[in-house]
């Protein structure tokens, strides 16, 4: 089944912008204007490291029959690498007119006529129930979690937003489908909402990264069993020991505004 809208620089792999600075503040990714006026002039931005470095997960976790939806897709190459992958059913959601605007037509221009881009709100997707195999996102949920408070008590606002979002992602997704998140948020912060009671998938993750570790969670619809709901996975939390490019890149404003609430 198709799912459709309900009714009612020269290398590829690196960032072009990548010594540019971000905004002043982490609460900026709030305001829907500095996404349109950020998108007008920067061409691409891969956040918390390009494909390269989870390919290898992907290859484990989706065939290349699935249909993918792409949450926030911003300006990011993502798209296209998993086409290049033999993953051709994709769709590409962004809140910013903007982005969704030049995605098309950057798409267009390099004849990946099949994947289809919508401007459409994470917290209210416009799509059919049970219509897609896999639903990704790459930081995206994180902008949400910048003005929580409190990590181990999130304010009701944020955790209502986060709640919407994956509401919407259980919905969308087919009986047996998958939801990709690749976040900073470590698993002691973001099982309470991954596994509260009323989604019956899975939880399971992995990390990937050089000196500091991005997180790879995969969700799996229909998988919950019954004992997972008090299941406490052990873990040790890697330390974080950016290199020099991590230091650089925008990922660093935006780890550290998420330190400072947790201190």
């Amino acid at each position: 089944m198709e799912c459709r809208p309900a009714n009612g620089d020269s290398d590829p792999n690196q960032n072009p912008d990548k010594n540019s600075v971000g905004p002043p503040s982490a609460l900026t990714y709030l305001d829907p204007h500095y996404w349109d006026e950020r998108f007008s002039s920067e061409e691409h931005y891969e956040w918390f490291k390009d494909y390269s470095h989870f390919q290898h997960l992907i290859n484990s976790n989706i065939n290349t029959s699935s249909s993918v939806l792409e949450l926030g897709c911003g300006n990011s190459q993502l798209c296209e690498e998993l086409y290049k992958d033999g993953i051709v059913d994709i769709t590409c959601i962004d809140l910013s007119y903007v982005a969704v605007d030049k995605m098309q037509s950057r798409l267009l221009s390099k004849g990946y006529k099949e994947i289809k881009v919508v401007q459409a709100d994470m917290l209210d997707l416009p799509f059919e129930s049970e219509c897609f195999d896999v639903v990704f996102e790459k930081g995206t949920m994180d902008v949400l979690f910048v003005d929580a408070g409190d990590p181990w008590n999130p304010r009701q606002e944020t955790v209502s937003k986060v709640m919407a979002t994956l509401d919407g992602v259980h919905r969308v997704l087919k009986p047996d489908g998958i939801f990709i998140s690749i976040t900073f948020g470590q698993p002691h912060f973001r099982r309470p909402l991954f596994m509260d009671p009323k989604f019956n998938w899975s939880m399971e993750y992995n990390t990937f990264g050089d000196g500091f570790h991005y997180f790879f969670y995969i969700l799996r619809k229909g998988k919950r069993l019954i004992d997972e709901k008090e299941k406490d996975q052990k873990h040790n939390d890697p330390l974080i020991n950016m290199y020099q490019d991590e230091l650089e890149g925008e990922d660093y404003l935006f780890r550290t505004n998420i330190d400072a609430d947790e201190d």
